[in-house]
């Protein structure tokens, strides 16, 4: 008798009985049959704690994973791999075609001749640090469906066991809940900051780091073998393939998985001797440990330095540092977030963290507005330029409209008014700065150019 992926902990079952269970919680909790194989997965995980997983790779390729894997991936886009082959030149034949394409690949992966291409080295620029640029290590399309599948398989299992402290890349969690923590955390008087930095964590991670963590759960060899597949394939670069020594290409949908599953490590042993030191907010490779005094924040350092170094990372030292934010002496950036304390107008005496968008973030959308609003964009219809510009002041907002960020969205909304004023006179011919009579804020909102100012809100945790 097999132990399936449909097994409890306990006696073993047959398979029957466990589509039986898959189908009882379809019909109970009104979910489809996807939702019910990640559901059975993440149950069976919780329940036993100690559990491997053998019964995977086949799941792969059922219809239903395979045509939510195509979707996710189409939904994010992304550019082509080294093959050549866009999303766009999939989806452009229709369902039918992506139906056969999905098969085609299917049929590859249940007979073990599929075999993954090597990743398309790209580097694109940092956010908000001109000059500056991150590697982007590409799949070919066919393996970004092939490694969702995986991960929508493999995400439940590990879900089971990953800790409150981590919020990045995970159902149902997002960054404002980590800031939430951070703000509580930080209001309770843990004033020490450990704001941490990790060394290129993607391109650092052990291979043998990440199969041992994997393999915590899993001893389907099949699925181990389709990991480490994607580990070692190598990386097109200048028309030269470079084989991979170590880490997770940043830029595949398993990635961000691989670096929680190892970076659990940390977090169960912060769990084990962290109690009195500090607070661990994780949100993937980017973390900070809130901790009531500089010794307790020395330390928490020292020891989160020495768990990194078991899975082959270490913190930058030029990035990492301490800080105290008593009284507003120092502020840190976490998540796109300046944090700092200010005193309370209403309590003389009180401080309080509060937040707005950090000096990379500002850049970050200034760059964008000044892109958009381009003087070569003159022959346009102004209306066609606020067109293409409004999602990314309407998405930037969305995401910092939590905290105190009502100066910084003021000065942004002077700014695109000036940018749009200044293509205004490029397109009329005009001359001199006169567009402060000329182009009112009245003429701004009638191109329905997409205000910030009054869209701040404050963060509940209930939200």
């Amino acid at each position: 008798m097999t132990h399936g992926l449909d097994q409890p902990a306990g006696p073993d079952i047959s398979r029957e009985e466990s589509a039986l269970r898959a189908s009882s919680i379809r019909r109970d909790e009104g979910v489809d049959a996807f939702q019910a194989l990640q559901r059975v997965l993440y149950r069976s995980a919780k329940q036993d704690p100690e559990r491997r997983f053998h019964a995977l790779y086949d799941k792969l390729t059922r219809r239903d994973v395979m045509w939510r894997a195509w979707v996710d991936v189409a939904t994010n886009q992304g550019a082509p791999g080294v093959d050549g082959v866009s999303i766009a030149s999939i989806e452009e034949g229709g369902v039918e075609v992506v139906r056969a394409f999905l098969d085609d690949l299917a049929a590859e992966v249940e007979a073990g001749t599929y075999r993954p291409k090597p990743l398309r080295r790209v580097n694109i620029p940092k956010p908000g640090q001109p000059g500056k640029t991150r590697p982007l290590s590409i799949p070919v399309v066919r393996d970004r469906v092939i490694m969702a599948a995986a991960k929508s398989i493999l995400e439940p299992i590990f879900e089971a066991d990953f800790l409150p402290c981590s919020f990045g890349f995970r159902p149902k969690h997002s960054t404002h809940q980590a800031l939430e923590v951070v703000r509580t955390t930080a209001n309770r008087g843990m004033v020490w900051v450990l704001d941490a930095d990790i060394s290129d964590c993607f391109g650092s991670l052990s291979f043998d780091a990440i199969v041992s963590q994997v393999e915590r759960r899993v001893s389907d060899r099949k699925m181990l073998k389709l990991i480490r597949a994607w580990l070692r394939v190598g990386v097109l670069e200048n028309g030269v393939v470079t084989d991979s020594i170590s880490g997770a290409p940043q830029g595949s949908p398993v990635s961000p998985l691989i670096a929680n599953i190892v970076l659990h490590v940390l977090d169960k042993a912060w769990s084990e001797i962290g109690h009195g030191l500090g607070v661990l907010v994780r949100y993937c490779d980017d973390f900070v440990v809130l901790a009531p005094t500089r010794a307790k924040a020395v330390e928490a350092k020292a020891r989160i330095e020495a768990i990194l170094e078991t899975l082959g990372l270490r913190l930058h030292p030029d990035k990492t540092r301490i800080s105290c934010l008593s009284q507003g002496q120092d502020g840190f950036v976490f998540l796109g977030f300046e944090h700092r304390m200010r005193e309370s107008k209403k309590w003389r005496g009180r401080w309080y963290l509060y937040k707005w968008p950090s000096p990379r973030a500002m850049s970050s959308i200034r760059d964008k507005v000044r892109r958009r609003t381009d003087k070569r964009l003159a022959k346009l219809p102004l209306e066609v330029v606020v067109e293409d510009l409004n999602p990314v002041l309407r998405g930037w907002a969305a995401y910092f409209c939590h905290g105190n960020s009502a100066e910084q969205f003021s000065a942004i909304d002077s700014y695109v008014h000036l940018r749009l004023a200044i293509l205004a006179s490029k397109k009329y011919g005009l001359h001199g700065r006169n567009w402060a009579s000329r182009f009112t804020y009245d003429w701004l909102s009638g191109l329905g150019v997409y205000h910030l100012s009054g869209k701040v809100r404050y963060w509940a945790a209930s939200a």
